[in-house]
């Protein structure tokens, strides 16, 4: 290692150590703010991001511009693109945030021993959360504003993509937390692209960051929970099923079907198996794939399914663990529920999988045997997001088993303590 290496890499362990620190600050001076304090914070971010819009699209256009340089596929670009609309729903997103009720505070539980003790469970913030993310911009909005909310400090590490979209963003949002008079250091955005400042993140920047919050492709979450040396709210891909049984109604799984993998290709709740059964297969299976194929989407299919639509690709068995964010669809054709349940046991991420059935009690089977953070019943798995679910945004969907599971809203972002309350008890 030569000394300007070694000069380098100190510059950037002393810029990140000071990051953690005004975080820290920053997450103090939050804890001692009303919910009203974070509210009025939300709304000028809001105001502040539609105002600095001309500025915001501009930076994109750069973004833009490199990744097509780049070679960046097509689900990439679109991820990654704003216009005008994009921009006006970011801060629509926002005041969506700040109009949910304000999570610190609540009382979770509440009750007595008999020695006369009054215990409380009362929610709390988590602290200074590192959000480590790849290429779309909203995230960058939707993640700080959602640890705002919530009382944390947030430390954001976009990927170099959206780099010039991220800083306009974020440059937006602290001027508006400073015209407040609220801690701007309650949002930093790593300022390098140097890979090394994620490491810096994932060794807790001493004791500084108090969770990890990982959102993009299989090796950044991978090498995020290998890692960290700090808690990590995982998100893996969304490897989604739907299941189409043979009690569904035709029409309505041609529909569902569609729209959950076309609706938008490029997002984590885009349908990539289709799960058929045998019993109906013959009949609705063609009419599925004509609408899937002049939507634009190609299909790939076993052989059950080729025979019956003869013009799909073949499925390969690494199509089966795929996530396409890509107008593909895998395709096979299952022995009724227990066919479909043996299906998604073995391949889903844990992240959404739906069934469409007009048989509840089928229904209620699915449902309680498929153990993924979320499970539909005749409802598109693009639903697989923190707004539809009345959480203003999300950081992510969680799709392991602590703290946290599903869409990562606000409230999802504290913890707890316990209050007690006594009148002079002593223990014998």
């Amino acid at each position: 290692m030569t000394a300007q290496t070694q000069s380098s890499d100190a510059a950037l362990t002393e810029t990140m150590l000071d990051m953690g620190a005004r975080a820290r600050a920053a997450s103090r001076a939050l804890g001692r703010l009303g919910p009203d304090d974070r509210t009025r914070g939300l709304k000028a971010i809001a105001v502040a991001i539609r105002a600095a819009a001309p500025a915001i699209l501009a930076a994109n256009k750069q973004d833009m511009d490199a990744a097509r340089k780049k070679g960046l596929s097509d689900a990439m670009l679109d991820r990654l693109a704003l216009d005008a609309a994009r921009v006006d729903g970011i801060a629509s997103g926002v005041d969506a945030i700040a109009a949910l009720p304000d999570p610190l505070g609540r009382e979770l539980a509440r009750w007595q021993q008999p020695n006369g003790l009054d215990f409380a469970r009362v929610a709390v913030p988590l602290g200074v959360i590192g959000i480590i993310y790849e290429s779309r911009p909203n995230v960058t909005a939707d993640a700080g504003t959602l640890c705002l909310r919530s009382g944390n400090a947030a430390i954001l590490r976009c990927g170099s993509e959206s780099t010039h979209s991220s800083h306009a963003l974020v440059d937006a949002m602290r001027a508006a937390l400073e015209a407040e008079g609220l801690p701007a250091d309650a949002i930093q955005l790593v300022g390098t692209t140097d890979r090394a400042a994620v490491g810096q993140m994932l060794s807790g920047l001493d004791g500084q960051v108090d969770v990890i919050v990982p959102r993009g492709g299989r090796s950044l979450v991978e090498r995020v929970q290998k890692d960290a040396r700090v808690p990590v709210i995982g998100h893996l891909e969304g490897l989604c099923h739907m299941y189409v049984d043979g009690a569904a109604d035709p029409q309505k799984a041609v529909d569902l079907v569609v729209n959950a993998k076309m609706r938008r290709t490029g997002v984590c709740g885009s349908l990539e198996t289709l799960l058929i059964d045998a019993a109906v297969a013959d009949t609705l299976l063609p009419r599925i794939a004509s609408a899937l194929v002049d939507a634009g989407c190609e299909l790939r299919g076993d052989a059950r399914a080729r025979v019956i639509v003869p013009g799909m690709k073949t499925a390969t068995e690494e199509d089966w663990g795929t996530e396409y964010l890509a107008p593909i669809l895998a395709i096979t054709v299952v022995d009724g529920l227990d066919g479909a349940l043996a299906h998604i046991e073995r391949w889903s991420s844990g992240h959404t999988d739906s069934i469409v059935t007009e048989d509840k009690d089928v229904a209620e089977r699915f449902l309680a045997r498929v153990d993924s953070a979320i499970v539909l019943h005749n409802a598109s798995t693009q639903f697989a997001d923190g707004g539809e679910f009345g959480f203003g945004a999300e950081i992510g969907i969680a799709t392991g088993r602590i703290h946290a599971r599903g869409p990562v809203g606000a409230e999802q972002l504290t913890i707890y303590k316990y209050v007690v309350r006594g009148t002079g008890q002593t223990r014998p």
